[in-house]
C-alpha cells in the first residue's frame, strides 16, 4: 500500500522539483493531508460536538476552540506518525517504538505551542478560532518538520557520525 500512496504522491513531484527535495515535498503532502483532516475534525468539534460551548471535562471547564484542539489532537498525531514514518522518513532506522516515543513529545511541544497560540489569539486578540488554527498551524507545522526530521526520525548512522550518542 506504501508503494502505491508513494506512486500516486510522487505523479505531482514534477511540479515542485524545482522548489524542494522529495523527502521535502514528501513531508508536505502527509503534512497538508494530515492538516486538512485536522481542520475538518476542528471544525466538526467546534461547532458539531461542542456547539460552541464550554466543556467540563470533570477537574476542569475547557473553552470550545480549546477541547477541540485537546480532543482532536490524538487522532491527527497517530495519522501523522503511520504517514511520516511510512512515507517521509523510511530511511530512518531507528526502531518504531522510539520513533512514535520522539514523535509524541514534538507532537506535544507542538500542541503546547498551539495551545499559546491559540489563548493569545482568540482569547487575547479577538481573532475567531478557525482562522486562529490556521495561523496556529503554520507556526505549529515549521516547528515539527524541523522536529520530525532532526529528532523523532534522524537516522542512527547520522547521530554516530555527528559523534552524539544514540539513543536506544
Amino acid at each position: 500500500m506504501t508503494k502505491s500512496i508513494l506512486r500516486f504522491i510522487d505523479r505531482f513531484y514534477f511540479i515542485f522539483k524545482r522548489f524542494m527535495p522529495l523527502k521535502t515535498y514528501h513531508y508536505a503532502v502527509c503534512g497538508g493531508s494530515n492538516l486538512i483532516l485536522d481542520t475538518v475534525l476542528y471544525f466538526v468539534f467546534y461547532h458539531f460536538v461542542f456547539h460552541k460551548e464550554n466543556v467540563d471535562v470533570y477537574f476542569t471547564v475547557l473553552s470550545p476552540h480549546i477541547a477541540s484542539l485537546f480532543f482532536v489532537f490524538p487522532i491527527t498525531l497517530v495519522t501523522g506518525f503511520l504517514m511520516n514514518k511510512f512515507i517521509t522518513f523510511t530511511d530512518s532506522d531507528l526502531p518504531w517504538k522510539v520513533q512514535f516515543i520522539r514523535y509524541l513529545q514534538v507532537g506535544i511541544s507542538g500542541l503546547f505551542v498551539s495551545y499559546i497560540s491559540m489563548k493569545l489569539l482568540v482569547d487575547v486578540i479577538g481573532v475567531y478560532p478557525t482562522p486562529s488554527r490556521f495561523i496556529t498551524i503554520v507556526i505549529a507545522v515549521t516547528y515539527s518538520y524541523i522536529m520530525q526530521s532532526k529528532y523523532s526520525f534522524r537516522v542512527k548512522r547520522e547521530v554516530e557520525e555527528d559523534g552524539d550518542f544514540p539513543s536506544h
